[in-house]
């Protein structure tokens, strides 16, 4: 994967730069990358998620822009990833807690041995050129997405394969013959990552064309025109921002914190709904004493903002 050009950044949308990342590559060192990375992030003011393992990096990060450029700089010099591609968006508040840098056995857990996106892969396809790709009859369109992500927003006539987690995807497609029904297999993510590895599992199955969406619903939202999109609805995003919609802007829906489901405002307004204790998705799977702890945990946050002071948990 070459690296593609950034627009020109500036602050309109948010004051904070957030960069999702990826990038596969044979990476036996990460134990050793992982302080020294960290320790970057935090000396900048950066805060996020970054996932290492032998297999590459992904992740999620937010800063001002000079402590992005520096930290994405400070990646791409490591020879393993001198290719790596990004994409920004903004946000109007800080949208990550902490910076965390894991190591993984996986950067995106799929479970399945002997996949290598840098082996075998599906074709590419350009924003640009996805809406002719999944309008084709001959085209079945595949969301590799959890069922909460897909829940706030999907492309039009895409199958939606309501897993619970990316592990589920395999046996997913192995139970689905229905899928060699049409020539053709569209798929696509948030940001790419997952497909990589679906896209590769696919063409392990016997599918030959396959492709995905370059850069994901992200950089879709990005560049398609709002009055030219087959996407509905919102792209759900894992920081605070929640969701985003065309043009990357910040979307309307809130966090549940009791089972982390993003929600409507008109969920809001559900009985159900008690801020940070529970909503419509997950009352039914919450007992009372669950909700009581989760109840002591909101007056904690409430508490902590009353000092000026931002709560862990929140």
């Amino acid at each position: 994967m070459t690296q593609i050009d950034q627009a020109p950044r500036h602050e309109e949308g948010g004051a904070f730069l957030v960069a999702a990342l990826y990038h596969f590559a044979k990476f036996p060192r990460f134990e050793s990358f992982r302080e020294p990375l960290e320790s970057l992030c935090k000396a900048e003011g950066v805060k996020g998620t970054l996932l290492i393992a032998h297999e590459g990096i992904n992740g999620t990060i937010a800063g001002t822009d000079a402590g992005i450029t520096n930290v994405l700089a400070y990646i791409r010099s490591q020879p393993e990833f001198t290719a790596l591609v990004h994409k920004e968006s903004r946000a109007s508040k800080m949208p990550f807690l902490r910076m965390k840098v894991r190591l993984k056995k996986e950067i995106v857990t799929m479970g399945v041995e002997d996949i290598d996106p840098n082996e075998i892969v599906g074709t590419y396809v350009d924003p640009k050129d996805w809406n002719e790709l999944i309008s084709d009859p001959e085209t079945i369109v595949i969301d590799t997405r959890n069922d909460y992500e897909t829940a706030i927003g999907i492309f039009r006539g895409a199958v939606d394969p309501n897993t619970k987690t990316f592990r589920e995807f395999p046996d997913w497609v192995k139970n689905n013959p229905g899928l060699h029904n049409k020539p053709k297999i569209a798929m696509y993510c948030t940001g790419g990552i997952r497909c990589e590895k679906a896209t590769a599992f696919m063409k392990q199955q016997g599918f030959d064309e396959v492709y995905h969406l370059k850069g994901g619903i992200l950089k879709y939202l990005e560049e398609v025109p709002e009055e030219q999109s087959l996407w509905d609805g919102a792209c759900f995003v894992f920081d605070e921002r929640v969701s985003v919609t065309h043009g990357l802007k910040e979307g309307n829906h809130k966090l549940c914190h009791a089972c982390r489901n993003p929600i409507t405002a008109e969920e809001l307004t559900h009985p159900h709904y008690e801020e940070g204790v529970s909503c419509s998705h997950c009352y039914e799977s919450r007992t009372e004493a669950d909700r009581d702890r989760y109840r002591q945990r909101q007056l904690q946050i409430a508490l902590a903002k009353k000092r000026g002071e931002r709560h862990i948990g929140s």
